[in-house]
């Protein structure tokens, strides 16, 4: 039972709760990303955490969709959008009009 009030408890915290050991919970602020991580290790800790938390695995996404997402927690979607994309956490179509979050990453 533990578990499910700690999962509920982690649902409700919403996308700048921690994960992992270390978490990226200090890389938030009021549920705002205060700013994109320059080192590399600590960009894509950010990455995975907004595309587990912020895109079904099995949904396809728009790119109004995904920018609505990012937005949620960063004004500047367009680049967290690019990050997904290059580190392998979001694909999408050859024509940009649908996103996936990925299974695996590069």
């Amino acid at each position: 039972m533990s578990q499910t009030i700690d999962q509920q408890s982690a649902d409700e915290r919403g996308p700048s709760a921690p994960k992992g050991p270390r978490g990226v919970s200090d890389l938030f602020s009021g549920g705002r990303l205060v700013a994109v991580p320059r080192k590399a290790a600590r960009r894509e800790q950010l990455l995975a955490h907004l595309a587990e938390t912020l895109f079904a695995p099995d949904r396809a996404y728009s790119e109004p969709e995904v920018n609505d997402a990012l937005r949620t927690v960063h004004e500047d979607c367009s680049a967290l959008r690019r990050y997904l994309i290059t580190s392998g956490h979001l694909s999408r179509t050859r024509d940009g009009a649908s996103y996936r979050r990925s299974t695996t990453t590069r």
